[in-house]
Formats: C-alpha cells, structure tokens, sequence
C-alpha cells in the first residue's frame, strides 16, 4: 500500500505536535510495566515459566493486531490487506519489532522490579539513535546530540550504579534482558521510517502486530504454556495491554514516517518517568529516602537529556 500523498500534516510535523503524540504513545508504554505484572499476577503466570510470559506477550499482540487492522478497515470501509510487496517489511518488522523485542522482554520483566525495568528502557533513545546514525544511516551523530543522549543515560546509569544498594540488585535474567530487548526497538524503528515511506503505517503495524503475536503464541504453546482468562478483570487487563500497544504504536509509526528517527526517538526518555509513575502507584513499589533522591535525579537527567537532543532536532 503506497502512500500518495507524503507531505504531514502540522500535528505530525510541528514541534508541538510531534511532543505531544510522542508523550501520549510513552505514558501508555509507561504504563505496560505495572499492567504486564499485574497480569502475570492475574494469569497466574509464574516467574519461572519463560513459555508461560511468552505465551502471554502473544495474545496480548495478536490481540494488538486485530485492534489496529479492524480499526484500520472501518476508518477505510474495507477490510485492509497487505499487498505481496508488503509481506517482506511486514515479516521484517514482525521479527524485530514484537518477536525477539517482546520475548526477552517479558522473560526479563518476570525478574526485575517495574521501577527498575522502566529506568532501563531510558537507555533506548541512545541505542536507537546511535543505530539509526551508525547502522542505517538516517542521520548523523552531532555533538549535540550525543550529549543529550548521554545525559539521559547517565541517569539510567545512576540507578544501575547503585542497584545493589537501593532499588535492588540489577541482573541478566532480569534488567539485562530488558536492555537486549531495546536493541531491537532501535532496529525496528530504523525498519519503520524506511518501510513507512511508501506504505501505510497503520497497515504495517496492524499486521506485524499479528504475525509477531501469534508467531510468540505458537512458541508458547509449542513449549506446553497454557493460559485461561481467570476473570472480567484480568481480561480487561489484557484488553488494555492491548489497545495501549495498538495506539501507541500506531502514533509511533506515524511520527517516524515524517520525522527524523532522533526527533521521535529522544522522547523514549519519558517512558521511565511514567513506568515509575505507574510502577508506584498500581504495584505499590515505594521508594524511601535515598532510593527516592536517586531515582529523581536519574529522571530529571533523563529529561534534560531529551530536551537537549529536541532541541537540535526541532531545528533541524
């Protein structure tokens, strides 16, 4: 599916725009750390179950998928297919952005503390603009730049400097496979602003969503994983996960088919403020004395950081 016209319109383009769509899609991947918990609670999915969380990571992308193509068909009145030209991206971002993303993800999540899992993900701006300039060649490295993503990552940093003695120790079952999983993130959004070029975004990831969800399903349940919906409440939990993934996604998409991958990436920075926000509140993960006072200058580096590489980019 092409594109006819490629010019954005000023929410997708303007800085305001590009800040506000970008922080509605990371308060929403904010709040998955404390929901996927919450549902492995829920689910009964065991911390020692790696076919169990990957099973789950499934139907809550397939599930994604049908979101965004269903809602895709009724914006367009027709059912949206993808073309054969379309299936190599589709598989492409399928494999980077939902398979070996989520896999480790929701395998590491199962070990590590919400808090820590979303300070984490703030070194994903680094990881994506470094691969989107090193990798891709989508943009270059500036001094500007680099300081900012380095500021953010210092603050990650800083709590993994000083996990053993205050948020709880880091580890690579846990943290550590969340900070592979990112790796992905950086390649997949590099594979968006390619793709998304020709094609339609929302197509794409609508139909990624659903060969990468059920591609983790099938794993699972090859792996002799087996879930069951224990309550309204738990399905309403899953539903969010989501509709959060389908949305925010789908904004993501949007904002990387019109704008430099630093530009949108560096906003990947907020996504720890709000994992902590969420982490506190719905897990009930408390913070005491210098545990707070670290983690609340590891996120005011974080934003620093981001505002330094908008700044560049806004110009840009």
């Amino acid at each position: 599916m092409t594109s006819k016209d490629s010019r954005p319109s000023p929410l997708l383009s303007s800085t305001m725009g590009v800040a506000a769509l970008a922080t509605i899609s990371c308060a929403l991947w904010g709040s998955a750390f404390a929901f996927v918990k919450l549902g492995y609670e829920l689910f009964g999915v065991s911390a020692d179950s790696p076919e169990q969380q990957i099973l789950f990571a499934g139907m809550r992308f397939a599930l994604a998928g049908l979101l965004v193509v269903a809602g895709d068909s009724l914006v367009h009145r027709r059912l949206v297919l993808p073309t054969r030209d379309d299936l190599l991206p589709i598989l492409l971002l399928s494999l980077c952005q939902t398979t070996l993303q989520y896999a480790p993800f929701y395998v590491g999540l199962a070990h590590a503390r919400g808090i820590n899992a979303s300070l984490v993900e703030g070194t994903s701006t680094f990881i994506g603009i470094t691969v989107a300039a090193l990798v891709f060649r989508q943009e270059r490295l500036t001094p500007r730049k680099v300081f900012g993503c380095l500021l953010g990552f210092a603050g990650v940093a800083l709590v993994v400097l000083r996990g053993g003695d205050s948020l709880g120790a880091f580890s690579l079952q846990g943290e550590g496979l969340i900070l592979a999983s990112l790796i992905a993130v950086a390649f997949s959004a590099c594979l968006i602003r390619d793709y998304g070029a020709e094609r339609d975004p929302i197509m794409l990831a609508g139909w990624q969503f659903l060969v990468g969800g059920m591609t983790l399903a099938c794993v699972g349940l090859v792996c002799g994983a087996r879930l069951s919906v224990p309550s309204p409440f738990a399905a309403a939990v899953l539903l969010y996960l989501a509709a959060l993934s389908a949305i925010a996604y789908s904004l993501w998409s949007l904002l990387l088919k019109h704008n430099p991958v630093s530009r949108v990436a560096m906003y990947e920075f907020l996504i720890p403020v709000f994992g902590v926000l969420f982490s506190v509140l719905f897990l009930g993960e408390r913070l005491q004395g210098g545990q707070a006072v670290i983690t609340a200058v590891a996120l005011a580096l974080i934003v620093v950081g981001t505002l330094v590489v908008d700044t560049e980019a806004g110009e840009g």
